[in-house]
């Protein structure tokens, strides 16, 4: 069997070597239009800011030694202008030489990947100091500009995590960084309770974070900048990081269905819409593990598994891809973030509607251990089932941990409920008695039991309300609790000191507050034998 290949960076090349472990005889060939191959491409804004001194590290594998090693035939410089799936002939252009020949197939992998997308502003083409950041021969052009060209001020476009980690790196280099971004936080698409302790880290280290903005146009070549609030920022140099789109144009052309977001779609086992062409990495559309929902899987980890489950199966295994979570993480000076599964960003664009959320702050190891410090956790949960729909983690310590345990907790099915059951690993250093994500479990446990207790104050009959009593419990200090009218008012603290003031004879409407009181309240009153219900407005 001959199989080919198209795209070498991530998924191509794990696919290729798999697939040659499993069978000795198979015909291999690797075309990539690039330099290079089997690039760490998410490595490059730490190359770029020299926490990674060692270009060559950045390269896994060589043409050559895939070659020697493996006796794949790699081709760089090469780029497939188009596939006739009939004929299963593909037709390629050898880039440094011109040539254009016709190549073969049995079997033909698509790992074309992503490639930036570069905005519509006025006056972009013509500067002469813009980046974009996807490639080594990318991130070669930018070092070799900053020592060339001694920038000091250097602007961002683009507010995710590789506009993040790029501010991170260059203002650690000595630049003076200044980050942009239309939307109003940064990191989307986590949520906005998160991403404030990011934004502050930004700050507090020295990185100027312009949001709600955006370039309207460049001019001096790219060394002004006019901004959609009117104003102009000189820099010395621009990197635009925001977003990628699909490298499908091949496959379009080719007759392979797609996306409304021109991704491949394909199925449980990796193949496309035309018989023996299969495609893998971020040019795909899959299966959301999580809701069954079609979802891309731009994680260059996703594109490593998909090769190599995609080698088995093309090996004869009669094996299925069960879908994509989707974990990542980031680093953010001090802080690191890490997203698993669905944001509630992404669930309301999903049209998700069903869920509900809990947010903690845990210490992240053992309190009474030096240098215990905060993990902000947020946990999105089907409020009637338990199922667990995505996590948000942000702290110093402690936070790829959690978010990777959670992972696996999404993958083995687990509810909610399940989290205070996993046995995790104790030691004052590194974790509690009761670990960050086994306490996210019982507050869910609570919350969804507080759930089942409350109701609507719209809901309530005019005999309902009567017949009631309506206890606010805010403590001194506090300001009442909305603007249902109360008829007593007792603080949580002083509940059990005070049941005497409350009737027994009629229902307790406890008025809702954020946090765990009114659940609290619930359970005292409810022990001490009163009908309860937490009312909301």
């Amino acid at each position: 069997m001959k199989v080919i290949v198209i795209g070498g960076i991530a998924g191509g090349p794990s696919f290729a070597t798999r697939f040659r472990r499993l069978n000795e005889q198979n015909e291999i060939i690797i075309l990539e239009r690039g330099e290079h191959i089997s690039i760490a491409s998410c490595a490059l804004p730490y190359y770029l800011g020299g926490v990674i001194t060692d270009r060559d590290s950045l390269i896994e594998r060589t043409p050559e030694i895939l070659k020697q090693k493996n006796n794949i035939d790699v081709r760089v410089r090469h780029e497939v202008t188009a596939i006739d799936p009939e004929r299963h002939v593909l037709n390629v252009t050898n880039l440094e030489t011109d040539q254009q020949y016709e190549e073969s197939y049995d079997k033909l992998v698509l790992a074309t990947g992503a490639r930036p997308v570069l905005p519509g502003i006025k006056g972009i083409e013509q500067a002469i100091n813009t980046f974009t950041l996807r490639s080594l021969a990318d991130g070669d052009r930018i070092k070799q500009f900053i020592q060339s060209e001694s920038p000091k001020r250097v602007t961002i476009l683009g507010a995710g995590a590789a506009g993040v980690e790029l501010s991170e790196n260059l203002q650690r280099l000595g630049l003076s960084v200044t980050l942009l971004d239309q939307a109003d936080q940064v990191m989307q698409p986590y949520d906005p309770e998160l991403t404030g302790f990011l934004k502050d880290e930004l700050v507090n280290n020295g990185v100027d974070v312009q949001l709600g903005e955006t370039i309207d146009s460049v001019e001096e070549h790219g060394h002004q900048l006019h901004l959609s609030d009117g104003s102009v920022l000189t820099t010395d140099m621009l990197l635009v990081v925001t977003g990628v789109t699909p490298n499908s144009e091949l496959a379009e052309n080719a007759g392979l269905k797609l996306s409304a977001d021109r991704h491949i779609v394909v199925d449980d086992q990796l193949a496309t819409s035309v018989p023996d062409i299969y495609a893998i990495g971020d040019v795909i559309e899959t299966t959301s593990r999580i809701t069954g929902l079609p979802i891309p899987s731009l994680l260059s980890s996703a594109a490593n598994r998909q090769g190599h489950l995609l080698a088995d199966i093309l090996n004869g295994e009669p094996l299925r891809y069960p879908g994509f979570v989707g974990v990542s993480a980031a680093k953010v000076f001090n802080y690191t973030a890490s997203m698993v599964g669905y944001s509630e960003q992404t669930l309301q664009a999903a049209g998700v509607t069903n869920y509900a959320s809990l947010f903690i702050t845990p210490f992240d190891h053992a309190y009474f251990y030096p240098n215990a410090k905060r993990l902000n956790i947020k946990l999105l949960y089907e409020p009637d089932t338990g199922k667990i729909l995505g996590g948000q983690f942000v702290g110093e310590n402690g936070v790829d941990k959690r978010a990777g345990e959670l992972s696996a907790a999404i993958a083995g099915g687990l509810t909610i409920d399940e989290l205070p059951s996993i046995e995790l690993p104790y030691s004052p250093p590194y974790s509690a008695p009761r670990d960050p994500l086994n306490m996210a479990g019982y507050v869910g446990i609570n919350q969804r039991q507080q759930a089942n207790q409350t109701v609507h104050y719209s809901d309530l009959s005019v005999t309902d309300r009567n017949a009631g009593i309506f206890l606010d419990i805010h403590e001194a200090g506090k300001s009442a609790s909305g603007t249902i009218p109360s008829d007593l008012a007792i603080p949580l603290t002083e509940l059990r000191d005070r049941l005497n003031e409350i009737p027994t004879d009629k229902t307790v409407y406890i008025l809702y507050r954020k946090g765990l009181g009114p659940y609290n309240a619930t359970r005292i009153l409810m022990g001490n034998g009163y009908q309860v219900k937490i009312v909301v407005e």
